[in-house]
């Protein structure tokens, strides 16, 4: 029995499926403390028999590396009362001998997309997500990117735009590119969230200003070959096109990677694409 939770700062998704990615079964809820959040994940799980192998994909930060000694562990986040809270320790409380893969969110949906999704048969892929933060995975070569910790994309300090003096969201850096350009920061910014912004609003050309520059310094550290942006955010018609105009403005056409168009693209398998990825993790 193969299971997979995707664990998002606003909703969790578990799934029992294959590792290829096929979904079999899946139940969504409401993320909200880490024990009632659990205890619903793993009750519905267990109403299905019992996992061999399961793949979770979590919001960050998080500890990845199985040889730390606090593998699974959330580290300090924003979101309350999970900052300390295991993943492993409380999956493992309730099936023993449990084979867990653990990832981040925007890392597994960077694996489907790069395997089924918008950047199918390509090895150097990032996906971006935008909504309550901002987040990408990386796939570098065929693998998925790591290091001390993991991709903090959404933390990048970027310059400014002219004439910009919003003082952003985020409770560690301000000014960082999740604090100017999340879900959140458009609120805050403009007093009205962007599902109610019409597309010729001045929101989306900040937005896409620096989205693109921080998409250039991801060209500038690990080429993509490909740039899938999705979350809530991303929905706002135009977006992708107008980030990929700015990028290519900026690039000075140093960077040939952007010569494949289309550069940045929505993912292909919408909401899907985390789950689907937390699958494909038990097959790594």
């Amino acid at each position: 029995m193969i299971t997979a939770m995707e664990l998002g700062g606003t909703k969790t998704v578990v799934a029992i499926g294959g590792s290829d990615g096929s979904l079999g079964e899946e139940f969504r809820f409401p993320t909200t403390t880490p024990e009632e959040t659990f205890t619903t994940a793993v009750e519905w799980i267990a109403e299905r028999g019992t996992p061999s192998k399961m793949g979770v994909a979590a919001f960050g930060p998080v500890q990845i590396n199985p040889k730390a000694e606090n593998w699974g562990d959330m580290l300090p986040t924003p979101k309350p009362n999970w900052s300390g809270f295991s993943i492993t320790k409380a999956l493992l409380a309730k099936f023993p001998g449990l084979e867990i893969t653990l990832e981040t969110d925007v890392n597994a949906a960077c694996l489907a997309e790069s395997r089924i999704g918008a950047a199918a048969g390509l090895e150097n892929v990032a996906y971006i997500t935008i909504g309550t933060g901002i987040g990408a995975g990386v796939l570098c070569d065929g693998r998925l990117l790591h290091g001390a910790l993991h991709p903090e994309f959404g933390h990048l300090l970027l310059p400014r735009k002219a004439g910009d003096d919003f003082a952003g969201t985020c409770p560690f850096h301000g000014c960082c590119l999740e604090g100017m350009a999340s879900g959140p920061a458009i609120e805050q910014r403009w007093e009205k969230c962007g599902d109610k912004l019409p597309p010729e609003h001045p929101a989306w050309d900040t937005e896409a200003w620096y989205l693109a520059h921080g998409i250039q310094a991801l060209l500038a550290i690990a080429p993509p070959e490909r740039v899938v942006i999705g979350g809530g955010v991303s929905q706002a018609a135009g977006l992708h096109e107008k980030t990929e105009e700015l990028i290519k403005e900026l690039a000075g056409g140093y960077f040939p990677a952007l010569e494949n168009a289309p550069y940045i693209v929505p993912p292909k398998l919408g909401q899907e694409a985390g789950i689907c990825g937390a699958l494909m993790l038990t097959g790594l």
